[in-house]
């Protein structure tokens, strides 16, 4: 490639154009913009979507992240504007999403000196980005940007921020660009030992109540025919984690349902029964161990796991399989026998039982006169065909939704894992629209968190993206509510809403919508948001007292399930 003289903002828009990147998200203002001034010239190679808030181009670039397998992009300029992405870093770090985060920042001389809009991003930072680095001279840009795509798509994905400083922006260098396939100091994944591997299937072909655990390490590692043909020929059962939702079909027969908190009763309850869990691309997280001096305690424990930081780093592992799932689990399938678990699967059959008797059937078919958030999701995921890429916000609905709706294809699920961001909804359903333009996106959220982040109703209308968003309110932080009424006897302490004619507000900015209260209006109402050509708001009242079960508490062990209140 021959070097072209450019600006250091032409020569910035020209890299992220050289990794394929054709969506932005972003805000603009005086820090950087030179690079805006930059893109006003490439505005048919590559599309900027013009958030409310920064918050709202974060959570956008995730949930484009997050479907479409590409590394969200994100401008965003000095002090207030960098710093309002700090929350969508922290969600991203934690969950695994690669993003490329590029903040301007005052000129050089003026580092250090409490200049106007001036904020130390690099050094807030550090904590929740997997790499970051600040450019002071124009000559660094293409080198630092192709680090920058290389670290958050390789090993495990994350977050980068590069801050730009202005005069880098308008001096000039140069141009030419090398795509990054190495950094000495950086081993995104490392060999898998094959000695492990053989370990690993030795417990696997010696086991009698096996359990395998999908994380959504799977899911980045584009393993999923893998994992089914695992499973398939060993018969063991399979439960997914909250971000693993997806990696296999609903209905599989030997996929056993959600782990977790508010997880299935046979996955949380039998895991203290099976004498292996195989845990693949999964972290072991708070919500999915309960009281971790209690957990598995019968169980050897597999960990297929492409970061080096997270085995052992909770639970004890005799197996430790470090590397890629995909390759860990087609070396894994050469070196495992065909079984048969039958009777242990039987075993989840009979749990499923007990928690569709006492549970499910009561959330999704009611014969109480309020509507619950079951049947709502129940009937969107129905009148989709379980094709639908679901959106969530965080809360009760979100694990309603995370129960009830069904996958029929892998990245249909977006949500905020680990961080539990109130507010991720509605912008990352739009950022997931524009990264599948072809499939029905629908954001299922709650009163609390919509109200976070409502302004990009805006960005939604502006740019017609048909996002169907359904509103389940119940004029309460439903989650706190919950748990207000189970531990601190019905002291609702501040978690009461005196909510917004939620559907005016909707039409203000331009987006249609209904209320719906009453159960013989449900059917139509939701067909009507799914049928709408262009974005739709939908807001479902349900009742107050609307709980999600089943239940592992705070500190108990995972078997400690409660069923009903």
């Amino acid at each position: 490639m021959t070097a072209k003289k450019v600006t250091g903002s032409q020569a910035l828009i020209l890299s992220l154009m050289e990794e394929g990147v054709d969506t932005i998200f972003g805000y603009p203002g005086g820090a950087i913009m030179p690079v805006y001034d930059a893109l006003y010239d490439f505005d048919k190679e590559v599309k900027h979507i013009l958030t409310r808030h920064e918050q709202g181009a974060i959570h956008g670039a995730q949930g484009y992240a997050r479907v479409s397998g590409k590394p969200g992009i994100v401008l965003a300029t000095s002090g207030p504007g960098a710093t309002n992405l700090m929350t969508g870093i922290a969600d991203a770090m934690i969950d695994s999403t690669p993003l490329v985060c590029i903040t301007g920042q005052v000129a050089e001389p003026l580092l250090g000196t409490d200049a106007f809009q001036e904020s130390d991003i690099v050094g807030m930072s550090i904590p929740v980005t997997k790499w970051n680095y600040q450019i002071t001279t124009p000559e660094e840009i293409p080198g630092v940007i192709a680090q920058a795509f290389y670290i958050a798509t390789t090993g495990r994905p994350g977050p980068v921020l590069i801050d730009v400083t202005k005069d880098a922006q308008f001096g000039e260098l140069d141009y030419k660009y090398e795509k990054c396939t190495k950094i000495r100091s950086y081993v995104p994944e490392t060999s898998i030992d094959p000695h492990q591997i053989k370990a690993a299937a030795e417990l696997i072909n010696e086991a009698k109540k096996p359990l395998l655990f999908v994380g959504q390490g799977i899911i980045i590692s584009h393993a999923e025919e893998e994992v089914k043909a695992f499973i398939e020929k060993t018969g063991i059962p399979a439960a997914w984690t909250l971000l693993g939702l997806s990696a296999l079909p609903t209905d599989h027969p030997l996929n056993v349902g959600m782990l977790g908190m508010h997880g299935n009763y046979g996955p949380n309850k039998l895991t203290n029964e099976a004498d292996l869990i195989i845990a693949v691309g999964m972290r072991f997280d708070d919500r999915v161990t309960g009281k971790v001096s209690e957990y598995a305690k019968k169980a050897k424990i597999i960990h297929i796991e492409i970061d080096p930081a997270e085995i052992d780093k909770i639970v004890k592992t005799d197996v430790a399989v470090l590397g890629d799932a995909k390759k860990a689990l087609k070396m894994l399938i050469d070196n495992v026998n065909p079984n048969n678990h039958e009777n242990w699967h039987n075993e989840f059959k009979k749990c499923d039982a007990i928690e569709n008797e006492k549970v499910i059937q009561k959330d999704l078919y009611p014969t109480k006169p309020g509507l619950t958030m079951g049947e709502a999701v129940r009937i969107v995921s129905e009148k989709t065909n379980n094709e639908a890429i679901l959106v969530t916000d965080v809360g009760q609905h979100q694990m309603i939704a995370q129960r009830y709706f069904g996958f029929k294809k892998s990245r249909s699920n977006v949500t905020s894992g680990g961080l539990g961001t109130m507010g991720f909804c509605l912008p990352a359903a739009m950022g997931a629209q524009l990264g599948a333009p072809d499939r029905t996106v629908v954001g299922v959220v709650g009163d609390g968190g919509f109200q976070m982040t409502i302004q990009e109703l805006g960005t939604i209308a502006q740019n017609k993206l048909p996002v169907k968003i359904m509103l389940l309110n119940n004029n309460f932080l439903g989650m706190v509510r919950q748990w207000q009424q189970l531990f601190f006897e019905k002291r609702y302490s501040f978690t009461e809403l005196h909510n917004p004619d939620f559907i005016t507000i909707g039409k203000g900015f331009g987006i249609p919508g209904h209320t719906v209260d009453k159960r013989e209006d449900l059917d139509a109402s939701i067909k009507k948001m799914l049928d709408h050509d262009g974005p739709y708001l939908l807001e479902v009242k349900i009742e107050k007292e609307d709980n999600v079960f089943p239940m592992v508490p705070t500190g108990a062990s995972v078997s400690d399930v409660i069923l009903e209140p």
